[in-house]
């Protein structure tokens, strides 16, 4: 089960992130998981909001570069050790983590994760037969 995340290229100026936070909050568009990575120059914006089509409209409307990938949601037992037992599934599985990210939930006792993988249908299988919960 994947779940569709926004990836917005930014240029890294004074500003940018307040720009596209607000036209999505002008909008009604409530981000539920964003992860922000930079260099010199540009800035890679990964947003889950709870309307990925009207998002994705608004922020094309605006001039963003941007585009939907299918990610991987995942519940991490709130415990030392649980992120790198699921980490080391899938690498015992050939399944490649191009990145991840945390955001935070009302849920007690857990982690919810972001994997972007190679294979999203396997990462879910191996994970689901873990016993892991798949967001």
């Amino acid at each position: 089960m994947a779940v569709k995340q926004l990836t917005v290229f930014l240029e890294n100026h004074q500003g940018q992130l307040v720009q596209v936070t607000d036209l999505l909050a002008k909008n009604g568009i409530d981000m539920r998981a964003l992860s922000i990575a930079d260099t010199q120059d540009f800035g890679i914006l990964r947003l889950i909001v709870n309307d990925t089509q009207k998002a994705l409209s608004i922020l094309r409307d605006g001039d963003y570069l941007v585009q939907i990938t299918e990610v991987v949601g995942v519940a991490i037992p709130d415990k030392p050790g649980e992120l790198s037992r699921a980490l080391s599934l899938l690498d015992k599985s050939n399944i490649n983590l191009e990145y991840l990210y945390a955001f935070l939930t009302n849920t007690e006792g857990s982690a919810q994760m972001v994997f972007r993988v190679a294979d999203n249908a396997a990462a879910v299988t191996v994970l689901k037969e873990a016993g892991y919960e798949i967001l």
